[in-house]
């Protein structure tokens, strides 16, 4: 009998090294970019961006790139104001617009980035500040601090600075008046 259990307790011990070791450790994996199919993606959208420039009749010159895990498109050119809009408000619902079509080109939900005129280049280094001042605030006074309601990319741009201050946050609310909420540490 003795010999029975030994060679199930072996062959546990076994299994369980073997699981162990075939197991990739999560920290460690980070998921594939597909560079290709992101940049099928920018093509996708600087034509279909290309299509309303033509139909709007406004000039300007489209770049692509891809930045991290998401396909960049940007238009830059001399008269794009009134592509931005007030608060940017044309240029997210451009940036929807043109999700859009790649998803039915590609069949797969884009998380593509539009920029115009350097809009979001800009509100990307207000945001950070406001975020890493906030935080700072959030540290010295121990005090939740809720902010004012934004777009879904100004609140990932705060949550990042937030992040790299040390700190944590969270959207709250409902569209169009969710808000991010920065807490202290605990």
């Amino acid at each position: 009998m003795s010999n029975s259990n030994s060679t199930t307790a072996e062959a546990e011990e076994i299994r369980g090294s073997v699981a162990v070791a075939d197991a990739p450790e999560q920290d460690d994996v980070e998921p594939e970019v597909d560079i290709e199919a992101l940049e099928r993606e920018g093509d996708i959208a600087a034509d279909y961006i290309e299509g309303l420039l033509d139909i709007a009749d406004f000039d300007g010159d489209i770049d692509m790139d891809v930045e991290g895990d998401r396909a960049m498109v940007s238009v830059v050119g001399a008269t794009l104001d009134e592509l931005i809009g007030d608060k940017g408000e044309v240029l997210e619902a451009m940036q929807e617009l043109t999700r859009l079509a790649v998803h039915r080109s590609t069949g797969s939900r884009s998380r593509l980035m539009l920029d115009i005129g350097g809009y979001r280049e800009g509100r990307r280094r207000a945001l950070a500040r406001i975020g890493a001042e906030a935080a700072d605030e959030v540290k010295r006074t121990g005090e939740v601090k809720p902010l004012a309601p934004m777009t879904p990319f100004e609140r990932k741009v705060v949550h990042d600075a937030v992040a790299e201050a040390g700190l944590h946050s969270e959207s709250e609310g409902e569209e169009p008046n969710r808000y991010v909420v920065i807490h202290p540490v605990d």
